[in-house]
């Protein structure tokens, strides 16, 4: 393990958290469009994560991945796409607006604003959190450095 796998996880996870927070962000903003540039209402989206495999560097990395071995620190995350929910939105009986169907209703985009908001106090924290993981470890970097300058 190098020194900087623990910066790296954590800098992995603040772009994650950071499309994240683009994304819903995006969704919050659309929470009242009801006509899109593929039409009709829009549909809320999120990001799916993975976590990152560690590559192959060395020998024994090649033997740990043919016995099948595990490694218990992770290697970060990353994000391998964003989804769009294809569940239907409420519709609003509004026969005057111009996105009404023959009958009358409107299809609202499937947002819940709350949700949303929960969304994105989560991601936020887990941000803090990646950041707090660098902080730590530039720190531990920085008394590493000073006791071997005694």
């Amino acid at each position: 393990m190098g020194m900087f796998t623990g910066i790296d996880a954590a800098a992995s996870g603040l772009t994650a958290e950071r499309l994240r927070m683009d994304v819903i962000s995006n969704n919050i903003a659309n929470a009242n469009t009801t006509r899109t540039e593929q039409g009709g209402a829009y549909h809320r989206r999120y990001v799916v994560f993975m976590p990152r495999e560690k590559e192959i560097e060395s020998f024994e990395d090649m033997l740990q991945q043919a016995m099948g071995y595990k490694r218990s620190t992770g290697e970060g995350v990353r994000a391998v796409g964003i989804i769009e929910d294809d569940q239907q939105g409420p519709l609003v009986y509004d026969p005057s607006h111009p996105d009404a169907n023959e009958e009358g209703y409107v299809e609202k985009p499937n947002v819940n604003i709350v949700s949303e908001m929960v969304d994105m106090i989560t991601a936020h924290r887990a941000y803090e959190a990646n950041t707090t993981a660098i902080n730590a470890a530039k720190s531990m970097a920085m008394k590493a450095l000073e006791i071997s300058g005694r």
